[in-house]
């Protein structure tokens, strides 16, 4: 069961980073309160604060948290500080909150206006940083009558698509490089090679969070890029119900269905449809939980074939130039948080009123 899964889970879960701020735990918060949210149970909601709360010191301060590193990843947990204020009134979560908003109040930017991925990657925007940020700061900016920041991330999210939109494709590279300085970067177009499902996974969730907070008045401008987008994510959706690593590559050996953005593509797509952005080809969310959850030897489930990590530059002694060959040699984890965190916000989608659904899933 499903929820067997999850609860055995998130009983087990340690932080990611031995306790400091990171978005990789702002995953699992996330998948916590849409699993409160879509059921009303209560455990779901003391497991977010159980994890959360040794994060966030009494005057808001978060664990190992660094403004001056300029790190986008770092302001998606502040959606769980948001939750948390409403939920219990402590005035040390909206104090955190503020913490990230003034990380963004002068984080530096392209030349075009967009907040760049982190400090040490100068110029350059990423996909993933437009989930990682946005949902906050439109979330904030409603929640503190400040329209400035809602219509800047609306404008911040135009000018990304623009920079990273790949013709031949119809799809999005997965970072931008403003400066044309980074190897990995096409010297006239700027963009990375190859489209990595898992990024355009962080867009898709990002763009449907977005789209639900501000309405569809104010996302207007930004919907027809959105339909298009997944359209293409059903033209290339495998009989499985997983998308590939090099997501439009199917022509590739060693190319697999990769689980994390398989799960992150199906929440986008099934809140997309409830948002008139998108029709859905079938059973997108229990095609994704069948395929991705599976037997683990000594009884139970496990989360399989997730990516565990992929990027741009040098990382650990090597480069990585983003050619559609290098996302194929990066290791395949079990049960890491960026692939569960969505499938739990899969399940709260999947059907309101229950962590479940009606999915049948691989017994064990």
């Amino acid at each position: 069961m499903l929820t067997d899964y999850v609860s055995q889970y998130v009983a087990a879960y340690r932080p990611y980073k031995n306790g400091a701020w990171c978005y990789e735990d702002g995953c699992i918060y996330r998948g916590l309160e849409l699993l409160y949210r879509a059921t009303g149970d209560a455990r779901w909601r003391d497991a977010l604060r159980r994890l959360l709360d040794p994060q966030v010191a009494p005057d808001g301060s978060l664990a190992g948290y660094s403004l001056s590193k300029y790190n986008i990843d770092n302001i998606l947990p502040g959606r769980a500080l948001l939750f948390m204020a409403d939920e219990t009134g402590d005035p040390r979560y909206m104090a955190g909150a503020e913490r990230l908003v003034a990380q963004l109040a002068t984080h530096p930017r392209t030349r075009s206006g967009v907040y760049w991925h982190k400090l040490r990657y100068p110029w350059q925007i990423w996909l993933d940083g437009l989930y990682m940020c946005h949902p906050f700061q439109v979330e904030y900016g409603l929640r503190a009558d400040r329209p400035d920041l809602v219509e800047d991330s609306l404008r911040q999210i135009a000018l990304a698509l623009e920079a990273t939109f790949e013709p031949r494709t119809g799809l999005y590279a997965h970072a931008f490089d403003e400066a044309r300085q980074q190897a990995w970067a096409d010297p006239v177009t700027g963009r990375s090679r190859a489209h990595w499902a898992r990024a355009l996974g962080w867009l898709a969730m990002g763009l449907v969070d977005v789209a639900e907070l501000v309405g569809p008045d104010a996302f207007r401008p930004l919907a027809p890029q959105s339909r298009l987008l997944f359209e293409r994510f059903v033209a290339l959706r495998r009989p499985d119900g997983l998308w590939l690593q090099v997501i439009d590559r199917e022509d590739m050996p060693g190319n697999f269905g990769e689980t994390s953005s398989s799960a992150m593509i199906a929440y986008a797509l099934q809140k997309a449809e409830r948002l008139g952005l998108a029709s859905l080809p079938g059973d997108v969310v229990g095609d994704v939980l069948r395929a991705s959850l599976r037997p683990k030897v000594g009884g139970g489930l496990e989360m399989a074939d997730i990516c565990e990590v992929a990027g741009l530059g040098p990382y650990e002694q090597r480069y990585r130039d983003g050619s559609p060959d290098y996302y194929l040699t990066e290791a395949r984890v079990c049960d890491d948080a960026k692939g569960v965190g969505p499938l739990m916000m899969c399940a709260a989608l999947s059907r309101q009123g229950s962590a479940t659904g009606a999915v049948a899933l691989p017994a064990g």
